[in-house]
C-alpha cells in the first residue's frame, strides 16, 4: 500500500539517554540508548497522552519508524488514524531496547540490565519534560509477543506510572511457550560441546543467522531474564538437565515467578489491574507459538477476579500482525482521555 502524501505527517525526533541503569549489564551492551519519540502533526507533544511501543523479540522501537513495503510503519500508521479521526492525537515512543541476545522483556535482571527502571526511572522523564506529555493518568504502554509481555508485566506491576496497557500475542504460559523448545536448545548446545559461550561466539560471528539458531538464542534470553546467574556466562542458566533435559525445579520456579498467567494468582496484581483505565489483551487463533491458550487462560482469570478488559481473539498467526493497532492504539488513547 502506497502512502497517500497528501495526508498530514507528524514529526519523529531522536532523543539520547545515557543510562545508570543499564550500566554494567552481563551482556556488555551500552548503557546509552536513542527514543524515537512521534509527534502529532500539528502539535508539539504539550497535554498530549503518552504511549509507549514495546517491540516483541529482534527488534527495536527504531525498526517501527523505518520505511516498510506493502504496508505502513507506525508513525504513517498514526498519522492515517489522526487524519481519520479513529484516533485522537497522542506522542507515541519508540525506544531502542535491543540486547545482545536479541531482544528484551522489560524487566530487571542482573544480567541484561534493569530495563524496567530504565524505561519508568529515565526515559519517561526525560520525554515527559522535554514533549510536554503524559503525566500521572495520561501513560499507555503497548506491544505485541515480548513487548506485549513487557506491557501486561507492567501494568500488573507498575500502576502507579501506567494508566493503560496493550498485550497482542504476549508470552504467558510458560510451560506451553517455553519448554517445548528446550529439546532444540539442547542440541544445538551439544553441536558446541555443551558450551553456551561456544553457541553464543560462534552465533555472533555470523556471517548468516539460520532461523533455528536465532530460537535457540530466544530461549538463551529468556533465561538471563527470568533467572539471571551472575556467576554464569552471560548470566545464563537454563531450567533443564543438560543431558535428560528434565526439568530442574528451583530454576524453573524462577521463570514461573514472572509468568503472567501465575501473577495474576496474587490479589494485588488483580488489584493492580483493576486500576487501569484500560486493558486491552488479544490474540491470533493460530499462534504458532501456543500463546493463544496462555491468552485464554489470562481471559477467565480476568473475567472470574472482574478486572475490566476487552479480550479478542483473531483469525491469524503470530506473524505480521501490527495491524491490530488500529484497535488497540485508539482505545488506549480513548481510555487515557477519560
Amino acid at each position: 500500500m502506497l502512502r497517500d502524501s497528501s495526508m498530514p505527517q507528524g514529526n519523529v525526533h531522536i532523543i539520547r539517554i545515557n543510562s545508570d541503569s543499564l550500566k554494567g549489564n552481563l551482556l556488555g551492551d551500552p548503557h546509552v540508548r536513542d527514543v524515537a519519540v512521534y509527534v502529532p502533526h500539528g502539535h508539539d507533544g504539550a497535554g498530549l497522552p503518552l504511549l509507549v511501543d514495546l517491540v516483541g523479540y529482534t527488534g527495536s522501537g527504531l525498526s517501527h519508524i523505518n520505511w516498510k513495503s506493502f504496508g505502513e510503519n507506525v508513525p504513517q500508521r498514526l498519522d492515517r488514524l489522526f487524519a481519520s479521526g479513529e484516533m485522537d492525537p497522542a506522542v507515541v515512543a519508540f525506544p531502542d531496547c535491543f540486547t545482545r541476545l536479541g531482544g528484551n522483556q522489560y524487566i530487571n535482571s542482573a544480567a541484561m540490565g534493569d530495563w524496567e527502571d530504565f524505561l519508568i526511572a529515565e526515559m519517561l522523564p526525560a520525554l515527559e519534560a522535554q514533549f510536554k506529555c503524559g503525566g500521572a493518568g495520561r501513560r499507555g504502554v503497548f506491544g505485541k509477543s515480548s513487548g506485549g509481555y513487557g506491557s501486561i508485566v507492567h501494568a500488573m506491576r507498575r500502576p502507579d506510572v501506567w494508566s493503560a496497557a496493550a498485550c497482542h500475542s504476549g508470552d504467558m504460559a510458560f510451560e506451553i511457550c517455553y519448554l517445548p523448545d528446550m529439546p532444540l536448545v539442547l542440541r544445538a548446545l551439544a553441536k558446541k560441546g555443551g558450551s553456551i559461550e561456544k553457541f553464543l561466539n560462534d552465533f555472533e560471528a555470523g556471517p548468516k543467522w539460520d532461523g533455528k539458531d536465532i530460537h535457540v538464542l530466544m530461549v538463551l534470553a529468556m533465561a538471563a531474564t527470568y533467572d539471571p546467574d551472575p556467576d554464569a556466562y552471560m548470566g545464563i542458566q537454563l531450567p533443564v538437565d543438560p543431558e535428560t533435559c528434565d526439568v530442574i525445579d528451583a530454576r524453573w520456579q524462577e521463570w514461573l515467578k514472572w509468568d503472567p498467567v501465575l501473577m495474576a494468582d496474587d490479589a494485588d496484581v488483580i488489584a493492580n489491574l483493576k486500576t487501569l483505565k484500560g486493558f486491552w489483551l488479544d490474540c491470533g487463533t493460530v499462534d504458532q507459538y501456543n500463546l493463544l491458550y496462555g491468552a485464554r487462560r489470562m481471559h477467565r482469570k480476568l473475567e472470574k477476579s472482574r478486572v475490566k478488559h476487552v479480550y479478542e481473539e483473531f483469525d491469524d498467526n503470530h506473524s505480521s500482525i501490527d495491524y491490530r493497532m488500529d484497535k488497540s492504539l485508539p482505545f488506549l488513547v480513548r481510555a487515557l482521555s477519560e
